[in-house]
């Protein structure tokens, strides 16, 4: 097998796509910059956008994690890596937070805060704990779950023969809607949730279980593994990144008819799934890519850092405009557009001033005692693929 490049950058540059997303869904619903009936189109064209782009998110930082893996590294260094990367945006955009709940009463309790601090919040089957403090924090507290179990589940995910991993990744879609039908029929449908725009058609505990607990999401993060494998081995069948790309947009549509429960969480991420394997597949074999271009994978490089910031821009501007004020739709639309360069902005300081530094700094890998490191790319499977960077 050739090896493979030494980067993924249309992954990267898939990663900003994603956030904007997540962004659009905030920006529409927390605010009614933009009014009429302009508005209540975009709010309901873009009323799973953020949780499509979240789900996105799971399965990229399986298959990542897993293409970037070597069997040299150990659990405690890999742990330290993920730290130092997550680590100081979490606490930077948590103490900015923590001046928006303090000056704004928001109701928040001890629990909230040592949950939200230790990234423990979406354990906990209450609303006001899941997205305490900076509300988009609840899936780094999956992340952090992802990152504990990663150096136990790889190994053995590793061991599923090359001619098992199909199977493998249907087994995990089947778990996926099983976890969809025990939230639906299993779980306590009381009381019901009126938030955004569900009407009472579910209730926060069935919500939390399919879309916050962390065990449910990491079958998203088993599935980019297995993904991984699939295109490592070269077992990806010949979907293109265009093809692909008409998949995930298709299945966000279908994501919007379906049940809620459905389209919120690990059924709707399963159409992203192609995406991801076919931009890997095009930085591999070095075909066209839009992704790839040097604005999309700058944007993607601060995309962590945007997703971080872009809750705390948007829920401080609702306070200081009011969160019912409006505007013509082209002012407002205008105004989105502002609160998106000002997001991008802080997210770059972060990115440049924050995250950089400290990971440059701390984030290297070290390999174990004894060990010496082999000379050029490390293996990411039993395929003999090789890995790309952190």
């Amino acid at each position: 097998m050739p090896p493979q490049p030494s980067r993924l950058p249309s992954l990267t540059g898939l990663r900003f796509v994603a956030a904007l997303m997540v962004f659009a869904t905030h920006v529409l619903w927390n605010t009614q910059l933009i009014s009429g009936e302009a508005g209540t189109a975009l709010r309901k064209a873009f009323s799973l956008s953020g949780a499509y782009g979240v789900g996105f998110f799971f399965i990229l930082s399986g298959f990542v994690l897993t293409w970037t893996a070597r069997p040299y590294d150990t659990a405690r260094s890999f742990w330290r890596r993920r730290l130092v990367k997550i680590g100081p945006t979490h606490l930077v955009t948590f103490g900015l937070a923590a001046v928006l709940v303090i000056s704004t009463a928001r109701p928040t309790t001890g629990v909230d805060w040592v949950a939200a601090l230790t990234l423990q919040q979406a354990w906990s089957p209450s609303m006001q704990t899941s997205t305490a403090v900076n509300g988009v924090s609840w899936s780094l507290s999956c992340e952090f779950f992802f990152y504990l179990v990663f150096p136990a589940l790889l190994p053995v995910l590793r061991r599923i023969r090359e001619e098992w991993l199909w199977p493998a990744v249907v087994a995990v879609v089947v778990l996926i809607a099983g976890a969809f039908l025990t939230a639906t029929f299993l779980v306590a449908d009381q009381p019901r949730l009126t938030v955004f725009f569900l009407s009472g058609s579910v209730s926060f505990t069935q919500v939390w279980f399919v879309y916050f607990l962390p065990p449910v999401r990491a079958l998203e993060f088993a599935l980019g593994i297995l993904l991984a494998r699939i295109v490592a081995s070269g077992r990806w069948p010949g979907i293109g990144l265009l093809p692909a790309f008409a998949v995930a947009v298709a299945g966000y549509v279908i994501a919007l008819y379906e049940p809620y429960l459905a389209g919120t969480a690990g059924l709707a991420s399963v159409w992203t799934a192609p995406l991801i394997a076919a931009a890997a597949v095009a930085d591999r074999r070095s075909r066209p890519s839009v992704f790839r271009r040097p604005t999309m994978v700058f944007l993607g490089e601060l995309s962590f850092a945007f997703y971080m910031i872009h809750w705390l821009v948007v829920m401080t501007t609702a306070q200081v405009m009011g969160p019912t004020r409006t505007f013509p739709p082209v002012t407002g639309a205008l105004l989105v557009l502002v609160l998106l360069v000002v997001a991008l902005a802080c997210s770059l300081f972060l990115y440049r001033w924050v995250e950089t530094p400290l990971v440059r700094r701390f984030g290297r890998h070290r390999p174990a005692a004894g060990t010496e490191r082999p000379p050029g790319p490390a293996p990411c499977s039993q395929t003999g693929a090789h890995r790309v960077p952190e």
